[in-house]
């Protein structure tokens, strides 16, 4: 059986080559040539939000696949837009909401939304680079974590940022060799432990975070080695790193629907 550590990195060790794999699946070639068709012609949240197909895809690139159902509070995030402190994307802890926005700022640029590369090809790089880390995950959960680790690292700026996402919390927790009862413990003395442990700013570097996920896979292989793990538990669904109970309660207070 092939490491885990061997395995994330013959996937990132030519990662062109990954993707372009994973692009060239008749299935995702599929949606991706309606998606790169389409998406130009959509002039408004309502167009966007009625072409399920379109819709689907580009929350599948944020990893929001698991809150399409949700389009109440989608329409509310894009709605909202970003350039407010208080709107609500940027209320939310988990990132993915506004990342979706910088992609599809229909509240900032209106009808030119779709014309801009990051709503065209950069929508498309995101859908890529998310199918690969979860088709990696159906073979080895380690895998899908140690590759969303590394995505998402250059952006992780505090412990807290760490502890507010489930996944990149399960990677520190492992490597650290910290119990999962570490998981449980006040917040603030999980960001203070975790600060003493390691050093933040050297999540900006890549060599540094290739070594410490090379510790990550190391010790992830150690506790799983037959991989009896439940591959979406982190992740809380088949994509992203799930639905917090907060979340819940604000999706709750929404009338849902829309189109």
């Amino acid at each position: 059986m092939t490491t885990t550590y061997a395995s994330y990195q013959l996937i990132t060790r030519d990662i062109t080559r990954s993707l372009d794999r994973v692009a060239k699946a008749p299935d995702v070639s599929r949606e991706t040539e309606y998606y790169l068709s389409r998406i130009g012609d959509i002039k408004s949240i309502d167009d966007f939000m009625g072409d399920s197909r379109l819709y689907n895809y580009a929350l599948k690139a944020h990893g929001l696949e698991d809150m399409a159902y949700a389009k109440a509070f989608i329409r509310k995030v894009l709605t909202e837009g970003v350039a407010d402190k208080e709107a609500f994307a940027n209320q939310l802890a988990d990132s993915r909401y506004s990342e979706l926005v910088k992609s599809l700022n229909f509240a900032e640029q209106g009808a030119a939304a779709t014309a801009f590369t990051k709503a065209q090809q950069g929508v498309v790089d995101k859908y890529m680079r998310q199918t690969l880390e979860e088709q990696a995950g159906a073979e080895n959960t380690g895998v899908r974590l140690a590759l969303y680790f590394e995505r998402t690292a250059p952006k992780i700026s505090s412990a807290m940022d760490i502890l507010a996402d489930d996944a990149l919390s399960q990677v520190v927790r492992t490597a650290l060799g910290l119990p999962e009862e570490f998981a449980g413990s006040d917040i603030d003395q999980q960001a203070a432990t975790i600060g003493r442990m390691i050093d933040i700013k050297d999540f900006q570097d890549p060599e540094k975070t290739g070594l410490f996920l090379e510790r990550f896979t190391a010790m992830w292989e150690l506790q799983h080695p037959s991989e009896s793990y439940d591959p979406l538990a982190v992740f809380g669904s088949s994509s992203g790193y799930g639905i917090s109970p907060d979340l819940l309660i604000s999706i709750n207070s929404l009338k849902l629907g829309g189109s």
